[in-house]
């Protein structure tokens, strides 16, 4: 990948995960609009994410480019799905599990590898802080992919019902670490 700076082009960085800032927000919400089209989220609730659980949000960017992906995750309880697009007034006293809100690439990133390592990442986190699962809702036909990443679909009793929102092919899963 190239940029166009003064009439030459050069090389952008390589892409690497990194936390996210409130400056990376707007790119974020960017990605989220191209990545989930089917289940808006207003900036407010990524900036509820991050001030809530700034340890749970990557971006993935070049060092002198723009944001081309994120992943977004805190503490949550398990077999609960948190609704699209409503601010968290705080993080569950309850929290049983790391709950993985999103993860999404901007359409030019991916098939490129970049997702493995910040799931690798977000799971040693998340085992490191004594937490023992990761918990997810798999949207767009993605249960297989996650699957892939050692997730497991869970149908825990009243979860339909809380899925509605997500769309038919929403299913809850869960990684234990």
């Amino acid at each position: 990948m190239a940029i166009q700076q003064g009439g030459a082009e050069r090389p952008l960085s390589p892409l690497t995960w990194r936390p996210m800032t409130p400056g990376d927000l707007d790119g974020v919400v960017a990605v989220a609009q191209l990545s989930f089209p089917d289940h808006p989220e207003e900036r407010a609730c990524f900036a509820n994410r991050l001030e809530l659980h700034p340890e749970g949000c990557f971006v993935l960017a070049a060092e002198d480019g723009p944001v081309m992906g994120y992943l977004v995750a805190y503490p949550w309880k398990l077999n609960a799905a948190p609704a699209l697009n409503v601010l968290i007034d705080a993080i569950p006293a309850d929290a049983e599990v790391v709950y993985l809100h999103d993860l999404a690439l901007h359409p030019d990133t991916r098939g490129g590898g970049h997702t493995r390592p910040v799931v690798e990442r977000l799971a040693e986190q998340a085992k490191t802080a004594g937490w023992p699962a990761v918990a997810l809702v798999a949207v767009n036909d993605a249960s297989s992919f996650w699957a892939r990443n050692g997730f497991e679909i869970q149908n825990p009793p009243g979860m339909a019902e809380k899925l509605a929102s997500y769309g038919d092919d929403a299913r809850y899963m869960v990684r234990p670490l």
